[in-house]
């Protein structure tokens, strides 16, 4: 079928999860895929179809995505090209989709690159797992927002069901 690559920038781990389950995902529907840390060099030109995945980190995605998607704009303009964003706020069922996900409205006003496919999923909770300062900052991003604030913690918020949808659209995307 497809040639695709999936670029992802992750702070936790979790986009890098689901980068994989697309991964593997879309591999099973028979494409060749391959994912990548945003960091690592990659030729955009060698695959039919792009994935952009990122995670959110104290209110903002990685100033590295930004920086990627201007040098690859062209290339990312002339073939099907998606993007995701994964946060603790997509957890909200009025936060949850790309027209609703403030992250991702964001997103969109800034970046010089207009997706054709965008989504947005829940991302992972896990206060065990964090670094002292991580840890209140984000239980009191919580503690505002309403989310679980006890130290011990950890819940996955992905909605694999809507990843999965995402994978079958990234089948059918065409340029």
């Amino acid at each position: 079928m497809s040639k695709i690559v999936i670029v992802y920038s992750s702070v936790h781990g979790q986009t890098r999860k689901i980068s994989a389950y697309l991964e593997d995902q879309l591999t099973a529907a028979g494409n060749s895929v391959t994912a990548v840390n945003i960091a690592d060099k990659v030729d955009l030109a060698q695959f039919d179809k792009i994935i952009i995945g990122a995670s959110i980190r104290h209110g903002k995605h990685n100033p590295a995505v930004y920086d990627f998607i201007e040098a690859n704009q062209a290339i990312l303009e002339q073939k099907p090209s998606s993007f995701f964003s994964v946060s603790l706020v997509a957890r909200k069922p009025l936060k949850n989709t790309a027209e609703t996900n403030p992250y991702m409205l964001a997103f969109l006003e800034k970046s010089v690159w207009k997706p054709k496919l965008a989504e947005v999923f829940g991302g992972n909770l896990n206060y065990p797992s964090y670094g002292v300062m991580d840890r209140n900052i984000i239980r009191f991003i919580m503690w505002i927002t309403k989310g679980p604030t006890a130290a011990d913690t950890n819940v996955e918020y992905t909605d694999w069901q809507k990843v999965d949808a995402y994978a079958a659209n990234i089948n059918q995307l065409t340029a």
